[in-house]
């Protein structure tokens, strides 16, 4: 079997993985739902626009159930730390998601205007809040999360619901909206046409080109002005995990260390920063496969770039560093990454294979005739 130090490597690799496959597919929905009230100006734009994630919606926020139980049965101490301190923005989430089911399932009910509007900006909420709460959390791990943890392993969040929306965590949470809404109009592009397309056409170019300057915005904040987080006593990968047996610093520059040490990590925020720019080309230049793929590899720089610079922290604590949350003192026992590894060579291609047949199988062009003659089977 594997050992210790390198199973703890696969798990973070794997569940960053999964929370990009979340931003990727659930992406786009959110950014169609966030575009709702944008690109459709009539009813049976709206409807082609629903219609168009109706398929796979609810299957793609498989992968953020995924996200979290891995993170728990994984990383129980970070889990634990995680929804202390974000308890009300995650709560948050939960609560504008639960907009999106019944405002697909409710709105085409009636067929009153003031009845589906109402579940338009329901749609519209519970596609925007999440994707921005997840970046201004991100974020906020850059600039470090206020907690403790004392001998008994409690953990402490010491500031407020308020402190998350500093400048950078906004940046972050805009960043993300941006970002999300670039692939969801990509993903128009592939689903539908004429008015339809023509308008989600114009928006990934708007919002590519929003998505790289502020990515920009931020690279250059957290390199100029964010103190990273460096280990300071030796760590034995491979031993059982206790936040408290180490020393961290403070230091300026920090959050660049891996990228000097290893070159290559470079491409990630490139391919941030140049693809939203290309994606928004091949729109322009109505090459939609194109433009809907470069998105989605865009979606990989972004989130990656943080998870690079941070490695091996997962939660730095900025009032008491050396409870930092790292890949080495946060994970669950060698035989519980044993026992949930077995599971994930199981079930993660499982779910690769479903979502791409219900894909295969799924996917055609909507316009107004597809959707009036089958007014009564769709949403």
């Amino acid at each position: 079997m594997l050992n210790y130090e390198t199973l703890r490597i696969i798990w973070w690799v794997l569940l960053g993985v999964v929370c990009i496959c979340f931003a990727v597919t659930d992406g786009f929905d959110m950014g169609v739902g966030g575009l709702i009230r944008v690109i459709g100006k009539t009813d049976v734009e709206r409807r082609i626009m629903i219609n168009s994630i109706a398929p796979h919606w609810d299957g793609n926020q498989v992968w953020l159930i995924v996200a979290g139980g891995g993170m728990f049965a994984a990383w129980p101490v970070v889990y634990a730390a995680a929804f202390s301190g974000f308890y009300v923005v995650m709560i948050l989430v939960l609560a504008s998601l639960f907009f999106r089911p019944i405002g697909f399932d409710y709105r085409s009910k009636i067929e009153d205007p003031r009845w589906r509007g109402m579940w338009d900006w329901g749609i519209f909420i519970g596609s925007i809040v999440p994707p921005f709460i997840f970046g201004l959390i991100i974020a906020n791990l850059l600039l470090g999360v206020p907690f403790t943890i004392d001998e008994w392993m409690r953990v402490t969040y010491t500031d407020s619901f308020f402190a998350l929306f500093n400048p950078l965590g906004l940046l972050g949470g805009f960043i993300a909206l941006c970002m999300v809404m670039m692939h969801g109009s990509a993903f128009l592009l592939l689903r539908t046409s004429d008015t339809v397309y023509s308008r989600a056409r114009k928006c990934v170019q708007v919002t590519g080109i929003l998505t790289t300057l502020l990515f920009l915005i931020a690279g250059a904040i957290v390199i100029t002005s964010v103190d990273g987080y460096t280990l300071t006593s030796v760590i034995d990968h491979a031993s059982p995990s206790d936040p408290l047996s180490k020393t961290v610093a403070r230091v300026s520059g920090a959050w660049l260390t891996n990228y000097h040490h290893y070159p290559i990590l470079w491409l990630l925020p490139l391919m941030g920063l140049v693809l939203p720019l290309v994606s928004a080309l091949f729109a322009r230049l109505n090459r939609y496969r194109l433009a809907f793929l470069t998105s989605g590899l865009s979606i990989l720089g972004i989130i990656s770039t943080p998870a690079a610079a941070m490695f091996p922290f997962i939660m730095p604590s900025s009032v008491q560093p050396n409870v930092s949350l790292t890949l080495w003192d946060s994970t669950s026992s060698l035989l519980t990454l044993q026992i949930m590894t077995i599971v994930a060579i199981v079930m993660v291609p499982t779910i690769l294979a479903y979502t791409s047949w219900c894909y295969y199988k799924m996917f055609t062009r909507l316009d107004e005739k597809s959707i009036k003659e089958n007014s009564h089977s769709l949403y």
